[in-house]
């Protein structure tokens, strides 16, 4: 996760959202760094919002056209840090993947979520090449990826090593 981390930072293509205000630009790669070495999405969320880094409000295209300011949701942190720290799990996943010769990964459920889309229910035990997703995920950071994985925010799926696969130490 962390030398995905670092291949993004030397490209200057880290995702920010522009849900984080000011301080949380500043602060949010050594936050994201700090996650991925020590803890965990929640705990990225949490610091996001203890330290009160995301913006109260955002404007929205409404469909008459023009804009509209809304409240950004309360679960904006931990949509952000879900989604983010997923992602880099993917990515360092993948690349372990390729460099023990493991050619795949295996689409599961990490989170249970209380209304599963359908879509995301479909992709379950679906095998994905690791390279076809490393490089959709690196070449995506602030779309949703072609492949669909991770399929949007809140899905809860993410990937794994196919069962059977030796642990290299």
């Amino acid at each position: 996760m962390l030398s995905e981390l670092e291949l993004d930072l030397s490209h200057g293509t880290l995702y920010i959202s522009p849900r984080l205000n000011e301080a949380g630009v500043q602060n949010y790669e050594s936050l994201l760094r700090e996650a991925i070495l020590s803890h965990d999405d929640d705990w990225l969320a949490a610091e996001l919002r203890s330290r009160d880094y995301i913006n109260t409000n955002e404007e929205r295209r409404i469909p008459q056209g023009g804009l509209a300011t809304t409240k950004v949701p309360a679960t904006a942190p931990d949509t952000l840090a879900e989604g983010e720290f997923n992602r880099f799990y993917v990515r360092g996943l993948c690349s372990r993947a390729l460099n023990e010769g493991i050619p795949e990964v295996v689409v599961y459920r990490g989170k249970q979520v209380q209304q599963p889309r359908p879509a995301s229910e479909a992709m379950i035990g679906k095998r994905i090449p690791a390279m076809n997703l490393l490089l959709d995920l690196r070449q995506s950071p602030d779309v949703e990826p072609a492949l669909g994985l991770p399929p949007g925010p809140d899905s809860g799926l993410t990937v794994r090593l196919p069962v059977n696969t030796p642990i290299k130490f």
